[in-house]
């Protein structure tokens, strides 16, 4: 019966920290929303911090300074996926206004 406690104890305060989490978000979300060019800008630069990141776990393997391949491989397909979204955002924003151009006035 004792363990219950700090079980109990334990969920309550992950339960605090969930609804800590949900009003930062609702917060966030009350905030004006950036321009379209500010989010692609970002997920650029996101996708590009990965990419930067990946490189640098390979180095750090190749160099023997990191033993886990498992953990350079995961980095590996998340800079990968997000390069591969990005192309399809773009190839769809592209698309997109090429329809747009070709539409009679």
């Amino acid at each position: 019966m004792s363990t219950i406690g700090p079980i109990g104890s334990s969920l309550g305060s992950s339960h605090a920290q969930v609804l800590k989490r949900a009003q930062e978000a609702l917060e966030t979300q009350k905030q004006p929303s950036e321009g379209f060019g500010n989010r692609i800008t970002n997920a650029i630069d996101q996708v590009a911090a990965a990419q930067n990141k990946t490189a640098d776990l390979v180095k750090a393997y190749e160099m023997g300074m990191e033993n886990d391949i498992s953990k350079v491989m995961v980095n590996q397909q998340v800079s990968s996926l997000g390069f591969q979204l990005t192309l399809n955002v773009r190839n769809k924003v592209l698309s997109a206004y090429k329809d747009i151009m070709n539409m009679p006035v």
